[in-house]
């Protein structure tokens, strides 16, 4: 790609190759604030719906698994069509789709609810993909410091979502239509700004330029490709079972349900400072595997607290797994730009990665849960827990060498 030799750098190029340009500083922040509380904001209010509506134990379920059955299903199809299209076009075009799904979802029947999430989670999804790639491009001056506030953005609102998800239905007083509606705006907003830039864009030229970043390179034959897709649904499996079944376990360890909520709480704040800091101290390393370790030595002492001590140390417990969590979540995003010499195979990898880990963790509560009926005291899910630290280990080791996935081919 030509890069214009002017301290601009030709709108026409649209790339910043020494300062910040404040409109993709706020595409990406407005765009990963909407990635994942439009799913948060839903358990709070589960039973709002449920009751509202008339929900089966399958159609409430499906509430929380379509995001990542879309993840899974097409995260490598949004790849190839993003390698094809402008990314702030395909942005756009995801912020859209999610804005029609989170209308659709209060439109008050059964029908639109499941076809809103389906829109929802597809949006998400593009969201999801894109954005590594979009940073790659438009702030490669910044990628550790941009991957690691939007990652931070993501985990924030995610926060913020859900633990007010109850009290915006009251203040809108809609209910559960207004925990879920509301995000809307946001999503609004963010089109608004992807407006902006494509108008931008425009001005340099007669036409929005595709960015042309397609490649034949075959991801799936690289070594470090499929490395870091395990990585990635290793660490979402901790997190959507946790998330799931965290409140379930601390009760049955003598906790009010109330006070399982602030665990919870503190499981996903406790992840922000090191989403943040994560791909920044990463992205000044090449070989990051001391950071693995670092975040293997806190879930260990994380999971040793819950099976020795139950729930003295709960709290400590879930602060140092969100840590982990949050410290490796960040790195999988950040991987994506760096294990990469292109814009192209970075979106691929986003694609791939994306797509096979939220396959992985699709599993990850059901089998957190199922162990349960084997072992009523819990120990064997949190085992379960150990034995995917141990893979993450491996794998979160082998993602951090200082390789690129074009020079890891499998055969």
């Amino acid at each position: 790609m030509q890069i214009a030799e002017n301290k601009t750098v030709g709108l026409e190029e649209y790339k910043v190759s020494s300062t910040f340009n404040w409109i993709n500083f706020a595409v990406v922040l407005f765009v990963a604030a909407n990635l994942r509380a439009p799913f948060t904001a839903i358990g709070p209010v589960l039973n709002e719906i449920n009751s509202a509506l008339g929900l089966t134990n399958i159609q409430a379920s499906l509430l929380t698994s379509i995001p990542l059955l879309m993840f899974a299903g097409f995260s490598m199809w949004i790849s190839h069509l993003s390698a094809k299209n402008n990314t702030s076009k395909m942005l756009l075009l995801g912020m859209i789709v999610m804005f029609l799904g989170s209308l659709f979802r209060v439109y008050g029947n059964v029908s639109m609810l499941m076809i809103g999430s389906v829109f929802v989670g597809l949006g998400i999804c593009v969201g999801n993909v894109v954005v590594p790639g979009y940073i790659k491009k438009n702030l490669s001056n910044h990628i550790g410091l941009m991957t690691g506030l939007f990652a931070l953005f993501m985990n924030l609102v995610a926060a913020f979502a859900s633990g007010l998800s109850v009290a915006i239905g009251k203040w809108t007083q809609l209910a559960w239509k207004g925990s879920l509606g509301i995000w809307s705006m946001l999503e609004f907003v963010a089109i608004l700004i992807l407006i902006l830039e494509l108008i931008f864009i425009y001005r340099g030229n007669a036409t929005i330029p595709k960015d042309n970043i397609s490649s034949p390179f075959k991801m799936y034959r690289s070594r470090l490709a499929w490395q870091i897709s395990i990585f990635m649904g290793l660490q979402s499996v901790i997190y959507y079972s946790l998330v799931a079944w965290l409140p379930a376990l601390l009760i049955s360890y003598g906790m009010t349900e109330e006070e399982t909520g602030w665990v919870l709480f503190a499981f996903q704040m406790s992840a922000l400072p090191f989403s943040f800091l994560g791909p920044v101290i990463a992205s000044k390393m090449k070989d990051q595997r001391k950071l693995i370790y670092f975040v293997s030595l806190l879930l260990f002492v994380s999971m040793i607290l819950f099976i020795v001590d139950k729930i003295r140390f709960a709290y400590l417990a879930a602060i140092l797994i969100g840590a982990s969590n949050g410290f490796a979540f960040s790195m999988c995003l950040l991987f994506f730009s760096i294990r990469t010499q292109s814009v192209a195979h970075a979106v691929k990898l986003s694609g791939m990665a994306q797509s096979i880990g939220y396959l992985i963790a699709a599993f990850g509560p059901m089998i957190f849960g199922g162990l349960r009926k084997i072992d009523s005291s819990w120990d064997l899910s949190l085992y379960f827990i150990v034995l995917i630290g141990i893979l993450i280990l491996y794998f979160g080791s082998a993602s951090s060498r200082d390789l690129k996935v074009e020079n890891s081919n499998t055969n």
